[in-house]
């Protein structure tokens, strides 16, 4: 990643406040829509730094939960209508 890291937090935290309930999207489309393809990496970096971000929204390119954290964050997604099944997002 090149750039600002300031500029590419705040790119990334726009893009993840606009995630609504049951809105769920990989580390890697974050990165992408905040216009840093290939930046999934430190997409993970901005939500562990952060606090009040919807993180739950967020998952890996195949559907997996945080690791350590499946539980929690399963029943955040389901709260939103979001079906999980072995710890991933179940494609629908």
């Amino acid at each position: 990643m090149t750039g600002d890291t300031g500029q590419f937090e705040e790119a990334v935290t726009q893009v993840i406040e606009s995630l609504g309930p049951g809105d769920v999207a990989s580390y890697g489309d974050i990165a992408t829509e905040a216009g840093y393809p290939g930046a999934a990496r430190a997409v993970g970096n901005v939500l562990r730094q952060s606090s009040g971000l919807p993180w739950w929204r967020v998952v890996a390119a195949n559907g997996r939960l945080v690791p350590g954290n499946e539980a929690e964050h399963a029943q955040r997604l389901r709260a939103e209508g979001v079906k999980v099944r072995n710890g991933k997002v179940a494609v629908q």
